[in-house]
């Protein structure tokens, strides 16, 4: 062997055993949107095929005279065909914690590019959130 390949050799195993040395600690843990969209938005598309064809075109809220929150979710078809999707709310406690109340999936059927109004009535007095979620029907 050569001596040049002696230090090219010796300068590779070097450098490994630094950059064996430089590995980080424990990982910090880190926060996306893409799993923590239920968490933060109130209205949400679960699957590729309803953020194409879904939007919300507003939501309303309101407390009812009993302390029970309602929310009326505006959803409009965007394409030219009908389409079915299903829909349901979470409702939250105001430090964003299901309080357990969560309606049950129902199908909506929308016309070609048209919006209907889809009412849910939070069960208790501790809604104060909510997550509205859409998804393709199954």
């Amino acid at each position: 062997m050569n001596i040049k390949t002696s230090l090219l050799l010796a300068a590779t195993a070097g450098l490994v055993l630094l950059a064996g040395c430089a590995t980080p600690g424990p990982f910090t843990p880190q926060d996306t949107t893409r799993y923590t969209v239920e968490n933060t938005e109130k209205f949400v598309l679960l699957d590729k095929p309803t953020q194409v064809s879904v939007t919300c075109t507003g939501l309303q809220e309101r407390t009812l005279a009993d302390g029970r929150l309602e929310v009326v979710a505006n959803v409009k078809n965007r394409e030219a065909r009908r389409i079915e999707v299903q829909i349901n709310a979470v409702f939250k406690d105001d430090q964003g914690f299901t309080t357990g109340d969560e309606t049950p999936f129902q199908t909506l059927i929308l016309a070609e590019n048209s919006t209907e109004a889809v009412r849910f009535t939070a069960m208790n007095t501790l809604a104060k959130k909510y997550t509205i979620r859409v998804r393709q029907a199954r």
